[in-house]
């Protein structure tokens, strides 16, 4: 019994690397902090890409994100790369969502996804959720926070200028 549960989880981590490595960017427009829409097929993926989904009632989202906010200079002298933190809040929170970003002092760009298209276009049912994109396909994808898995994402970023 206990080998065909290690077999079938085996079988699922294999998929949902496959499939998600194989993904492509979804075309699909959100707004930024001003209002202005952003196609996210058309980010320049040249360079790697992080999509970290969350919204204001989300603890863990804001651990993450303020961890990788502490960071965030030191990355960005080691890779280049793009930061995109994606809000999922809905009408009722979205409004809190500028006074957050503000007072926690995030560097990175802030897109809105009230309606969540983006986040149900990539099958993310869970945040937080961080996809890595680099040259048009997603190459990481990992959902939930807990200390240390910053330091995955900016080793998974450093991977992608191996290839």
């Amino acid at each position: 019994m206990k080998l065909i549960l290690k077999i079938s989880l085996l079988t699922f981590w294999v998929f949902t690397l496959n499939f998600f490595s194989c993904q492509q960017v979804p075309n699909i427009s959100i707004n930024d902090l001003s209002g202005n829409k952003l196609n996210i097929s058309k980010i320049d993926s040249s360079q790697p890409v992080v999509l970290s989904f969350w919204a204001t009632w989300c603890l863990p989202c804001l651990e993450e994100l303020n961890a990788i906010s502490e960071k965030y200079d030191d990355w960005k002298k080691e890779a280049n790369f793009s930061m995109y933190a994606i809000s999922t809040d809905d009408a009722r929170t979205s409004s809190k969502v500028k006074t957050i970003v503000k007072s926690k002092g995030w560097a990175y760009e802030i897109l809105f996804d009230p309606n969540q298209n983006l986040k149900r276009a990539l099958n993310i049912n869970t945040i937080p959720h961080t996809v890595l994109i680099h040259k048009g396909k997603i190459v990481y994808s990992h959902v939930g926070y807990s200390p240390g898995d910053e330091d995955e994402l900016i080793a998974k970023i450093k991977e992608c200028y191996r290839y």
